[in-house]
């Protein structure tokens, strides 16, 4: 309670606790994806991420207790709202097949992808984070192409179905790569413009 120019008391509207710890966990991060993608992995201590998040280093610590548990959760967090973007995108599914490849090749060429990208470069160095990474990309590579698959409506039981399916998930990750060193906007609408005729053919 508070007191307004002597009058009675105010209620002081007051955030839960597990309200407040969830928000600074999603605050971290956020902030953690950011750093990744903008310093590389060298660069993204706790402290900078802490800063940047708002939060004390202890704070950030609480929550994630290693560099590496904070950062493959990071990355596992934006996974899981790129999912759910997509998901969110075509809620009745797409009759659009452009759309969908549009959508799924920019999955590979926003932050997630940068920021992931630094974490299997230093986890390639590092045999405890790259074991935990390998886990994480396992499991959200097999998410990403049920997914696809859904969206695309493609029916794994005929044969070469799944290996197109997958090819094409595989030339995205090729045009987010090159998309990290230069703006690759004009080839890649062509680029998807090909591939969406490609499973337009196999997938009918």
């Amino acid at each position: 309670m508070g007191l307004v120019n002597g009058a009675a008391p105010v209620p002081v509207e007051r955030v839960p606790k597990q309200d407040r710890s969830r928000a600074t966990r999603q605050r971290l991060l956020e902030a953690a994806v950011a750093c990744l993608a903008e310093r590389g992995w060298a660069g993204s201590t706790v402290s900078v991420v802490a800063e940047r998040a708002g939060v004390s280093r202890g704070a950030a610590q609480h929550h994630f207790p290693t560099r590496e548990d904070l950062f493959t959760a990071a990355v596992e967090y934006v996974a899981e709202e790129r999912s759910t973007a997509l998901r969110t995108l075509f809620p009745e599914g797409a009759a659009d097949r452009r759309a969908v490849v549009a959508a799924l090749v920019d999955l590979y060429t926003g932050p997630l992808f940068r920021a992931a990208l630094h974490l299997w470069v230093a986890a390639s160095n590092e045999d405890q984070l790259r074991t935990r990474v390998t886990e994480l990309e396992g499991r959200v590579g097999r998410e990403t192409h049920r997914i696809a698959v859904e969206l695309l409506n493609a029916d794994e039981t005929r044969p070469g179905v799944r290996e197109t399916v997958q090819g094409f998930l595989d030339m995205s990750r090729g045009l987010g790569l090159a998309n990290l060193l230069t703006d690759d906007t004009t080839r890649r609408a062509g680029v998807v413009t090909q591939w969406s005729k490609i499973l337009d053919t196999t997938l009918s």
